[in-house]
């Protein structure tokens, strides 16, 4: 039953924002929302009553005979959105016959944000949310929205931010009424790609808010008789979407913990304590990818060929450095790191998950992440990368796959429920997924193989 508590905050929610319907969100595994319209009036259903077949929603580790999730919403959360009149979202951590469900993505996020605290340290992150504006022809071809953006040298290009303006200022608008901050829009390195970045913020707004960012792209693009997408290569010879993440940790009293002191031992702008957080992600950034890089049209953005613009802008090797967007870890400016080994399918709960988890272990155990790497590593000789112990990220989503259940620290992180350990599932879902897009027989095959031999 819902807490008195509970019920009254909401009431006030709903009465300051004077919205007619809330709608009762959560992700699945993947990351896609999943949620319920409920009456403005209904508050003690929207408190604690709404309950979902599990197993309909998504992979979420339940079966047909399962009995319900319960979405408890977190009213921090609450939020009154400006592109449909009278309707609000908030956010819901899942519980089955009153426990949190260790299945739940936000769930297993809060847990480890939990593991931090007690060691009195808050992640806060900030992303770059890489997007796709594109048309599905009638004969189910993709094309990008705006027929004029054809240059191969797209990026910034002020023409495309014109023709896109209704579109990209709406946005601003809304995410700026949202109280999200946004600070730049532009033009990506892909035909059709945009980016539209908002402030960085404590871990678990900042994935709620990117799963809101989503949802918004998605209906304000459908109105517009438009798709956006965050697939991660939508299009085999244009730069994909990444969603590279920035990180850094504070203290209690929101005291930043990466900044350097006078002894910053390898002159990139962190702390001791930043220099550890690197190396533990360095030492399960192979282990991380299937997360992170969640989808077989993934590897297609890691692994791809150079698209027409020049570069990739996606890591394949684990390294790291300074102001150099080659590497797997980036630090751009004193006090932050940046992962880009993250793409646009991720679920940010479960991202920001492994980070914390693999940033934690580098500090428990006083990590080393070594000389930073100063090379061009699209540029660099694999022979000599593989000479100096620079790895590979693994090249598909079953490689993937295999290394996350290998890897303790994620393991011990993401937890167990009824029907065993999270790695364990998320990896058999994407097993599966691999499986049934490696049985399928595309046209590169037919073209290349039907008359061989």
């Amino acid at each position: 039953m819902p807490t008195d508590d509970l019920v009254d905050t909401l009431r006030a929610h709903i009465e300051a924002t004077d919205v007619e319907f809330v709608m009762a969100m959560f992700v699945d595994l993947h990351g896609k929302p999943c949620a319920k319209l409920i009456p403005a009036g209904e508050v003690e259903v929207l408190a604690g009553a709404a309950g979902f077949a599990g197993f309909a929603a998504g992979p979420l580790g339940q079966t047909p005979a399962d009995p319900d999730m319960v979405a408890i919403p977190d009213p921090d959360s609450f939020t009154a959105v400006p592109w449909q009149e009278g309707l609000a979202v908030v956010m819901c951590d899942l519980t089955v016959e009153g426990e949190p469900w260790p299945y739940a993505p936000r769930v297993i996020l809060r847990r480890q944000l939990d593991r931090l605290a007690r060691h009195d340290l808050h992640l806060k992150c900030g992303v770059e949310a890489e997007y796709s504006l594109v048309v599905r022809e009638p004969d189910g071809r993709l094309r990008v929205a705006d027929e004029r953006d054809r240059s191969a040298l797209p990026c910034y290009d002020a023409r495309g931010l014109v023709r896109m303006y209704d579109h990209l200022t709406d946005v601003s608008r809304h995410l700026n009424t949202l109280g999200f901050g946004n600070y730049a829009n532009d033009h990506e390195d892909g035909n059709g790609q945009f980016e539209q970045n908002f402030t960085y913020d404590d871990a678990m707004v900042t994935a709620d808010r990117l799963v809101l960012f989503r949802f918004m792209l998605h209906v304000l693009a459908e109105r517009a008789g438009m798709e956006a997408t965050f697939m991660p290569k939508p299009f085999s010879a244009v730069t994909g979407n990444g969603l590279h993440v920035h990180t850094s940790l504070w203290s209690p009293t929101d005291e930043p913990l990466f900044e350097p002191g006078p002894d910053d031992r390898y002159e990139l702008g962190l702390s001791e304590m930043g220099y550890q957080f690197v190396a533990g992600m360095l030492r399960h950034a192979r282990a991380m990818t299937a997360i992170t890089c969640p989808t077989v049209n993934s590897y297609k953005r890691l692994g791809g060929a150079t698209p027409t613009s020049g570069a990739t802008w996606a890591p394949s090797l684990v390294a790291y450095g300074g102001n150099n967007r080659t590497h797997l870890l980036r630090v751009p400016d004193a006090g932050r790191v940046e992962y880009r080994g993250v793409d646009g399918a991720a679920n940010p709960y479960l991202t920001f998950t492994a980070l914390a988890a693999a940033g934690l272990d580098g500090i428990e155990n006083h990590l080393d992440p070594g000389v930073p790497n100063h090379d061009n590593l699209f540029d660099a000789d694999p022979d000599d990368l593989r000479a100096r112990g620079v790895h590979p990220l693994p090249p598909t989503l079953l490689h993937a796959a295999d290394l996350l259940v290998d890897d303790d620290v994620l393991r011990a992180a993401f937890g167990k429920g009824p029907a065993g350990e999270y790695v364990d599932y998320f990896a058999d879902v994407k097993r599966q997924e691999f499986l049934e897009w490696h049985a399928q027989v595309t046209d590169w095959e037919i073209d290349r193989y039907l008359t061989l031999v």
